[in-house]
Formats: structure tokens, sequence, C-alpha cells
């Protein structure tokens, strides 16, 4: 590990680097305009690799946000009767304006959310490749023509906008957890309102002056940012209003139920992608310089602020020092500390200060349990007073630690060594969630039992990387319900209809 030069970044003056200086909005979208709230309030938002506040955003309430869903109802009548082919066309203009402005779009993201500006570049790329495919799949909504058992009868199936939804998305992934979500209701004929994390408004906000120039009509995508405040009734007026008939979220669990429990007092539709514990397995016979780089991608992704990151690493004791020899020799190596528009960067820093808190009393009750630190633990000295924190690798760990049941979405890396297959299969699927898993080895027999046995949606064989638009994405247990991306994202968004005619 290595520190960047972190020469003083003033996040102000980043911002008159944009190219596009229209795209850094400070008001919310609603129903094809830039609005204040009522009430007047703003909020301030700050880049977490220097604390500076950088800029203020309209504060929206739940009576902002009704108008907002008013808006959407009255846009969902004209638009779900759009043919497939426009709303593909339109959504197409969109992909093509983010990838003309990725740029511009990733420097808003990593003064709003930290991360490295080739990673936020990345993200903005993997973002629009949703849009890219949900335009192509908004022609493939395919009913059925169903035999019938009777004669003079015949039976079709149709599938339909399910109408209104409401999202709400996470401070990690600002720019691509609001495309994935987005791509799939416009695709399908719903009208979107989107509740963005406090922390990172900007780039939801960035997405809609986009998505007016490719010509999406006033209504359809509407965004209604607000402070910590308000999260609590704007959320709760996205699940108990009753216009709103589909809820999707990403999240915490514990907020996840929350949301649920709201949302089923209407019934709505939901799709809830939900906290992971992923378990990263190394079994003997695996290629281990390929399992170390793929864990090192894997972990520190985001400084490890994503729900699919190696949560708890298991590693065969025949390999097990030779393999974190060639992972802490790695993490020397490859990755430097420190602003993400610092030359270089590719770790930045924590996003929120509870997060910051969370890892501090992580490492404090393993180490207590007995786990040793053999890199990192510590916050780095830095010309910049960010929420930085060293990525950090641990050994000699017990199952008494927090992370063998919490998820930690920080930086620390416990490594756990065990001997029977069976043992450590039990342990990796004895958590309450259960969204991805990885694992190397080169036995093919031994490929096919561990990845029926993880109990998780998502399963990497021999490689830390799962996320393409072309695969459906969630988890199983307390990991949510639903899928996001792939053919089978678009239906989150449609009701199935049954015509049975008689002659």
């Amino acid at each position: 590990m290595s520190l960047a030069q972190n020469n003083k970044i003033v996040s102000t003056e980043e911002l008159s680097k944009l190219k596009d200086k229209s795209l850094f909005c400070s008001k919310a979208f609603v129903n094809g305009k830039w609005v204040d709230a009522a009430s007047g309030k703003t909020f301030k938002v700050s880049d977490p690799a220097t604390l500076e506040n950088f800029g203020s955003v309209a504060d929206l309430d739940a009576t902002d946000t009704r108008k907002a869903i008013d808006a959407a109802c009255k846009a969902f009548h004209s638009w779900k009767d759009t043919t497939t082919k426009e709303r593909a066309q339109v959504l197409r203009k969109w992909y093509n304006l983010i990838i003309e402005n990725k740029n511009d779009l990733a420097r808003i993201l990593t003064l709003e959310g930290g991360k490295a500006f080739a990673e936020a570049v990345a993200e903005v790329e993997y973002g629009a490749s949703f849009i890219e495919w949900f335009a192509e799949e908004a022609k493939r909504t395919y009913g059925d023509f169903v035999p019938s058992p009777i004669k003079n009868s015949r039976l079709i199936v149709w599938k339909q906008p399910v109408g209104v939804a409401g999202i709400i998305t996470p401070y990690n992934f600002p720019n691509a957890m609001i495309t994935r979500k987005v791509g799939a209701a416009l695709a399908a004929g719903c009208t979107v309102v989107v509740r963005p994390a406090h922390e990172t408004p900007y780039s939801a906000l960035a997405l809609c002056e986009l998505a007016q120039r490719a010509g999406i009509p006033p209504g359809v995508f509407n965004v209604v940012p607000c402070s910590s405040d308000h999260t609590s009734e704007v959320g709760g007026e996205l699940t108990k209003n009753p216009t709103i008939r589909k809820v999707s979220f990403t999240g915490s669990t514990s907020v996840g139920k929350m949301l649920m429990e709201q949302a089923s007092s209407t019934m709505k539709k939901v799709s809830f992608e939900l906290g992971g514990n992923a378990p990263f397995i190394v079994f003997d016979d695996a290629d281990l310089q390929t399992a170390a780089e793929q864990l090192l991608q894997c972990k520190f992704r985001h400084s490890g602020q994503t729900c699919v990151c190696a949560n708890r690493v298991y590693v065969h004791e025949t390999v097990y020092d030779e393999f974190v020899d060639k992972f802490v020799s790695l993490v020397k190596q490859k990755l430097k500390v420190g602003h993400g528009l610092d030359e270089g960067t590719t770790f930045g820093p924590i996003i929120t200060e509870r997060g910051l808190e969370k890892l501090e009393d992580h490492l404090k009750r393993s180490k207590e349990a007995g786990a040793k630190v053999v890199f990192g633990g510590k916050r780095p000295s830095l010309k910049i007073t960010g929420q930085f924190f060293e990525p950090t690798v641990m050994v000699d760990v017990s199952y008494d630690i927090p992370m063998s049941c919490e998820e930690t979405f920080s930086p620390l890396c416990p490594i756990y060594k065990f001997s029977d297959t069976q043992e450590m299969l039990k342990k990796a699927n004895d958590v309450t969630v259960g969204l991805a898993g990885y694992f190397f080895s080169r036995d093919i027999g031994r490929i096919f039992q561990v990845a029926e046995a993880l109990e998780v949606g998502l399963v990497g064989v021999n490689t830390g990387d799962i996320d393409s638009e072309i695969i459906p994405f969630g988890g199983v247990k307390e990991s949510g319900v639903g899928r996001e991306g792939s053919r089978y994202g678009i239906d989150e968004y449609l009701n199935l209809k049954t015509v049975k005619i008689d002659f």
C-alpha cells in the first residue's frame, strides 16, 4: 500500500473542471422541471475525502414527494401507451448521452461518493450498460398464447406495466443503482419517483439532466432528494402512498424489512436487494496467485463498501500461509490510498462517519477475540482529513469475530483457516443473508458440488467479478427478493394479465 500525493484538493475547484457544468444540479427534478423544496430548505453535501461541503441540494419532504407521485401518475397514462420501440429509442439516446458525459459524471460521483476516479468511470459505464440493455429488452416483453383445454376457447397472457414505481437507492453506487432500476421500469412502461441517498444526490440529478435531453417526457423520471431529517417521511410516502404500485430498494436488511412492512399496507409489488456477507473460499488445488488477485479486487473494491464484497475469507490449511503471503504482497504493491481525484489513487475513503465507527468497532472486537493484524489496522497519515482507513488483513481468526455473522461493509479482511470442507461450508452458510459467494478450485466435481451447496443468489467460481447487466442480480434468505438486470429484471415492473376468450 502506498499513499497518493494528496496535494490539497479543493472540491469546489474540482467542480470548475466539469466540461458541462449544467450536469451539477442542486434542485429536485419533478414533472420535467427543476424545483426547490416548498419549504425552501436545502441540505449540504460533503466530500468524504476532505469533509468539505461543496454544495447544497433541495431538501424535499413528504408533501413535495406527493406532488412528484401525482406527476408520475399523470405521466404514466401516456407513457404506458407508447410503443416498446419508442421507449427503446428514448432509452438508447439516454445511454449515448451518459457515455458521452461519463468523465463529468465520474467527477461528480468521486466528489460526493469518494471513489477513485477510474473506479467512478467504471461505475458510470456499468450503470449505462443497464440503460442499453433494457432499451433492447423493452421490445421483448413477450406474453404467451396458452393452449386451451376447452374447445371454442382461447387463453392469452399479457404483460402490462405495474404503474408508478418508488425507488430508493444507496450511497455506494449512486449512478448504477439508479440506472439498474429506472432502466427496467421505464422500459416496461412504468414511471418512477426516485429518492437517492442524502450523501450522494448529485449523481441522480445529473442523470435527470441527461434524461431530459434524451427526450424522456415530463413526469416519467422524477428525483426527490432529501436530507437525513426527511429520509423516513419521504421513504414512508413512497412505500405507503396507494398511487405507488411498486417499490424497489437497495440497502441494509434492517431498513429493507421496515420498508417491506410499510409497503405491505397497500400490497405493493417489491424488489429488495439487501445486505450480504459473502464467503470467499480458497481450496488446496486453487491457483493461488489468481485467487489472491481476485480477492484484492473483490474485497477492496470501493474500499470494501459493496454488498458483494468478500466478507469472510476461508483458506485451506495446506495453502494458508502461502496464500496470505501472496495476498498481503499484492495489497502492499497495488493499493494506493488517497483522494479519488488524486493521480494514481485506487483506494478512497469510507463514505460515512458511522461506517468508519462500525469498522473500528469490528476491528477492536476482532483483536479482542484473538485476531492478528498482519497489514493495515489504522487510519493513514494523509495531508487531507477525510474518513480514511487502511486496507486491513487479519489472520489467526476465530469464529467469534463480528464478521462471522455481520456484514462489515469496510476494508477489513479476516482470513479463516479450514481443513474440513463440509464444516467450512456449514460455517459459510450459517448466516441470515445470502447474496454472493466465491470459491477457487480446479476440481470440476468440487466446483459443481460447492456451487450448488452455497446458499447465495450469485456464485463466482475462480473469479471475484460477478457484475454484469446480463445476469440476474439478487440474493436469497434475508438478502432480499426479486432480481435486477438480465432478461428477468424487467419482469419486476410488469404484471401478468390472463385473458380467456370464448366463442
